[in-house]
């Protein structure tokens, strides 16, 4: 059955009341890809009452209050994706546009929607409690560098006025939050995965003040390093950062085990836009998800411009593959399906099955990387059961098809001399259609080094194992950042030159580098330091050298020829010393 979304729903589930109710600036959506639903699915199935009020009118209070007053708390979020970068370009103009609104009209979420949600929620409901969570809270929880208004910003918990913020995936907390509040009426302070305030000082790690970050670079950096090297479930501190005359302070993020995943991905979605946000219009964001399966969470390639590895955790925590069967096996009998499984991944296609023991004991190596700028020799790669999982989803009855449009990291590939060229054989074979779109970011030496991504003696040995295995019938698509911080105009004319010679194609997917909260790549275009040591680093920050950079990449040329098939003759003639 539906959700609750009006009062009318309310009556139909037999519900005078309800014990939670969520707010999201999307759409929504009843897919396991929606943080609203997961939430509102996984707290139903503990026997808690829920109910979503979507894309609240903010200028007015009347859909704010259409459910009533939550026996528990509101849970607060601007949706699936970040209200400012919905709201604006990397250039900083309004969208016309957005894929999570019926319709796909844009304007229907406010910017900096968590604040403005909850605000208006305390002028309704004065004594309720609110709780926030979803990816624009969780990369703001502490002092953040707001690049729309171009200044530090406190914590978004106090911001907001909220009383709790849930960070990360937030299943595992919410249930504690629900089941703590129900017994005793207050804000619970001690569960995993949340950020509170308090006003007195806690213990743990201090963090550089709100003040001192405002003013000083180097704490800025400093406390960023901080914040990714104990956000670990393992080894993590408790983190604290004094701003004005309080404390907030973040619990450690919960270690979640590949049973838990399995059963929140078990809860019935109907995979649906709900009824009443279809009535205003279709969802464009559901199209390309809806017969797609989760199949990981987390991701250790900490690259600098990404959030995931500080939202989701550097840990990879993945599902069984019956878990990922009996999903798939589930909606092959839905009517709208046509035999085609759009995904099977996480941030990281091929990290599926495999983590590093070590760190699974005692935690991520705080001033060490598993990918950069090698991969670590203590992550133990073996392709082997994600490539028997998707052999194994090919053999249900009714799927034809069963593509990989996650990313993967060809680097992994490479790496795994076990199973890496079977895996990449079967890829190109039977998981793409005919287009492998990878993720180099860049070519050039430095600004790779500066994002945290392999060298580009990595990306001409992957492309030369490509047309190998598919005797060089298989075409391969970037995906490229211009004016990341320490790229300049002859570093994007350089990988112009790359792409040109060694690729074969002109460039189209291209993204300007848009700061957003709490990556170090942010950190580095704020202080124009490459680290908390003070080491400058280029920063282009006018909007036309932006857009310049980027249109170095995507004007048009004319290719001079095709893609060479004597792979022996690829890129062979690169400099050695470059690698990493």
């Amino acid at each position: 059955m539906n959700i609750p979304m009006t009062r009318s729903d309310m009556v139909e589930r037999g519900r005078e009341y309800l014990d939670v109710i969520l707010i999201t600036g999307d759409a929504f959506v009843d897919h396991p890809s929606f943080g609203t639903a997961m939430i509102a699915r996984v707290l139903e199935s503990h026997g808690w009452k829920v109910g979503v009020i979507s894309q609240p009118d903010w200028r007015t209070n009347e859909d704010i209050s259409v459910l009533g007053k939550p026996a528990l708390f509101f849970g607060v979020t601007s949706g699936n994706v970040d209200s400012m970068v919905a709201n604006y370009t990397s250039t900083g103009k309004k969208r016309r546009s957005d894929d999570y609104t019926p319709g796909g009209f844009g304007g229907k979420r406010p910017d900096r929607a968590t604040i403005v949600y909850s605000n208006l929620i305390r002028q309704v409901f004065k004594e309720t409690l609110i709780i926030l969570g979803g990816i624009e809270a969780s990369l703001r929880r502490f002092s953040h560098f707001d690049w729309w208004s171009n200044r530090i910003r406190k914590s978004i918990l106090l911001d907001s006025k909220a009383d709790l913020l849930v960070y990360g995936m937030g299943e595992k907390p919410i249930l504690e939050i629900a089941d703590k509040i129900s017994k005793k009426r207050e804000v619970p302070t001690d569960v995993e995965g949340t950020v509170f305030w308090s006003s007195s000082k806690p213990a743990g790690i201090e963090l550089p003040s709100h003040e001192e970050v405002s003013q000083d670079k180097r704490k800025y950096f400093e406390m960023t390093k901080v914040m990714h090297e104990e956000t670990d479930p393992v080894r993590g501190r408790q983190l604290f950062q004094l701003q004005d005359n309080r404390y907030v302070v973040q619990n450690k993020p919960p270690k979640v085990a590949s049973e838990e995943l399995d059963a929140y991905y078990s809860l019935p979605f109907t995979r649906r836009v709900h009824p009443v946000s279809l009535s205003r219009g279709r969802v464009k964001a559901l199209e390309t998800v809806r017969y797609s399966v989760t199949s990981h969470r987390g991701c250790y390639g900490q690259c600098n411009f990404c959030a995931i590895a500080f939202h989701q955790g550097r840990t990879v925590v993945s599902r069984s593959e019956d878990s990922i069967i009996q999903e798939i096996s589930a909606f092959t009998r839905d009517v709208g399906f046509r035999g085609t499984v759009t995904d099977v991944g996480g941030p990281t296609a091929n990290m599926y099955g495999y983590e590093c023991s070590i760190k699974e004991k005692v935690g991520a190596c705080a001033k060490k990387r598993c990918l950069f700028p090698e991969v670590c020799s203590s992550l133990k790669l073996d392709h082997s059961r994600y490539l028997n999982l998707l052999k194994r989803i090919r053999k249900i009855p009714g799927v034809k098809h069963v593509f990989v449009s996650s990313g993967i990291r060809y680097d992994l590939i490479l790496k795994d001399k076990r199973s890496g060229r079977d895996f990449l054989r079967e890829l190109l074979q039977k998981n793409v259609s005919g287009q492998l779109k990878i993720a180099p970011e860049h070519t050039a030496q430095k600004v790779l080094e500066y994002m945290g991504k392999p060298s580009k003696d990595v990306l001409l040995d992957f492309l030369k194992e490509v047309r190998l295995v598919s005797s060089g019938k298989c075409h391969i698509i970037g995906y490229f950042i211009a004016a990341h911080p320490g790229c300049t105009k002859e570093d994007m004319m350089e990988l112009k030159r790359f792409v040109k010679r060694e690729m074969h194609y002109n460039p189209e997917q291209v993204q300007l580098f848009t700061p957003t909260p709490g990556t170090i790549s942010t950190a580095m275009y704020f202080t124009e330091m490459a680290s908390e040591n003070g080491d400058p680093v280029f920063i282009e920050r006018s909007t036309g050298g932006r857009n310049r950079q980027k249109e170095i990449l995507v004007r048009k040329e004319i290719l001079d020829r095709k893609p060479d098939k004597n792979v022996e003759g690829t890129g062979n003639k690169r400099n050695k010393r470059d690698r990493h």
